[in-house]
């Protein structure tokens, strides 16, 4: 199982950006993958999630300027982000959950965003 998240940059505030996690190893359409960020001197917290049945799931900070989507043919998953914020700095990771299963086993390197003018 392996996932590996991309996209990150140096953005400006209220810019867009889309991160992908590419996922191998595993049928996509049968976990849960889940999306999370870490700022600096921060916990790691949630953003957003899409599960098996397409169940979306976004941290009220993101809720509205995000979106969250599957392609199981490309075996990916996007976050798409929009009016980028100072406070959305940080390494975004994405993580997978099994069918059913109450925490995230895998996860992937994370991709830096960087928020700045």
């Amino acid at each position: 199982v392996q996932l590996q998240a991309s996209g990150g940059g140096l953005v400006q505030p209220g810019d867009s950006l889309r991160l992908s996690c590419a996922t191998s190893g595993f049928p996509l359409d049968l976990w849960t993958i889940g999306w999370f960020r870490q700022a600096p001197g921060k916990e790691r917290e949630f953003v957003a999630s899409i599960s098996t049945s397409g169940t979306l799931e976004y941290a009220n900070s993101v809720k509205g300027r995000s979106t969250i989507s599957r392609d199981n043919g490309e075996n990916t998953v996007y976050l798409q982000m929009t009016s980028l914020k100072p406070e959305d700095t940080g390494v975004y990771y994405c993580a997978a959950k099994k069918f059913l299963g109450t925490t995230y086993d895998y996860w992937g390197q994370g991709t830096q965003v960087t928020v700045s003018s």
